[in-house]
């Protein structure tokens, strides 16, 4: 096949606030040879996975992985198609969730971090993204690992979830509502999402935060205060969440999407509950259990079979618009996990 013509969105600048798309990054055509080496495979990529985490990685400062470098293609984890194939593990046609970037084809030295998807009824190949990809298993560890949710889980333990109408947050509040049989409090931006967490994901309160009376509300809904707090977007709700923590609580410190673009973020000003109520606030990494994937997945894809857990997704379509999607995710316009379709997953054969 020689050399293919390959799109690919690179970081062309660190953004101080808020993300500029057409300043942040900048699209490019290269040419990508399909020449392989040894335990190498040629992959088109489908899906390509939004996060939160990317604001992060386009700082240039310590964290869990390096930096996005400038003139690199973004990160992100994606689900891609094998075409061609020089490893014993994959053959073409086979689907895997694998970290391509933001461009259309990838060679790829197969390790640990290629996952072969073997999807099953009624689970597209995108859910590897979401319930079954790093989110839905952020979701999985942050509850078990540091909420101990199995020692706390019950009728009589109170958890909320903010951003519970997102991903990670959906999934962790499906999570403890139908397998731990918690009374679970959503916390999202809108009424319609607000409703869709109560009617669809079937928790027992949805608040929105935007609400001038949000913490009064809060605090309406947890007449015996907070036992497990999962936390995706710091801010004002977690200190709305600290002055409602109960003794020995746990706060899951998840995410903080709400001040990845400060230009300086401040902390939580209600942090001496911790001391108050001996509770725990501890932060925590998927990588860290990347040992036990193979469990949450087999747990995760039986929920799924059982009607315990429900995605949805928001998806873009073009690899264009993946900075204008990004941007989005930020404001909160997604429900549930935020994706972007580059391509359907039998046309990559017949385009090269």
């Amino acid at each position: 096949m020689g050399a293919i013509k390959n799109t690919q969105i690179v970081l062309a600048d660190r953004p101080v606030a808020d993300i500029e798309p057409k300043k942040t990054f900048r699209i490019q055509q290269v040419s990508i040879s399909d020449e392989l080496g040894p335990n190498e495979i040629f992959v088109k990529v489908l899906y390509i996975s939004l996060d939160p985490a990317m604001r992060g990685w386009m700082r240039d400062i310590r964290s869990y992985i390096p930096p996005v470098k400038i003139d690199e293609v973004m990160r992100s984890s994606d689900v891609a198609q094998v075409i061609k194939s020089n490893s014993p593990a994959f053959k073409a046609g086979d689907l895997v969730r694998v970290s391509c970037g933001w461009q259309e084809y990838a060679v790829v030295k197969v390790s640990n971090d290629v996952f072969k998807i073997e999807t099953f009824h009624g689970v597209p190949p995108s859910t590897y993204l979401g319930v079954l990809g790093l989110t839905g298993l952020t979701a999985y560890f942050g509850l078990h690992e540091v909420g101990e949710i199995a020692k706390k889980g019950g009728p009589n333990c109170t958890v909320v979830v903010s951003g519970a109408a997102g991903a990670t947050g959906s999934v962790a509040a499906q999570i403890a509502k139908h397998v731990f049989g918690c009374r679970v409090i959503g916390i999202a931006g809108s009424n319609d999402k607000c409703d869709y967490l109560v009617k669809d994901l079937g928790l027992d309160v949805a608040l929105n935060y935007k609400s001038k009376t949000f913490f009064k509300e809060l605090s309406a809904a947890t007449p015996k205060l907070i036992d497990i707090f999962f936390d995706n977007t710091g801010g004002d709700i977690l200190d709305g969440c600290l002055r409602r923590i109960a003794f020995k609580g746990r706060i899951i410190v998840c995410g903080a999407i709400s001040t990845y673009n400060d230009v300086a973020p401040k902390g939580p000003a209600y942090y001496s509950a911790l001391i108050t109520q001996r509770a725990r606030m501890e932060g925590f990494i998927v990588f860290d259990y990347a040992k036990q994937y193979g469990k949450a997945l087999e747990d995760m894809s039986r929920w799924i079979k059982e009607g315990k857990l429900k995605s949805r997704e928001t998806v873009v379509h073009g690899i264009e618009n993946a900075p204008d999607a990004l941007v989005s995710l930020f404001k909160g316009d997604n429900t549930g996990k935020m994706l972007v379709k580059v391509a359907d997953e039998d046309s990559t054969k017949s385009k090269l």
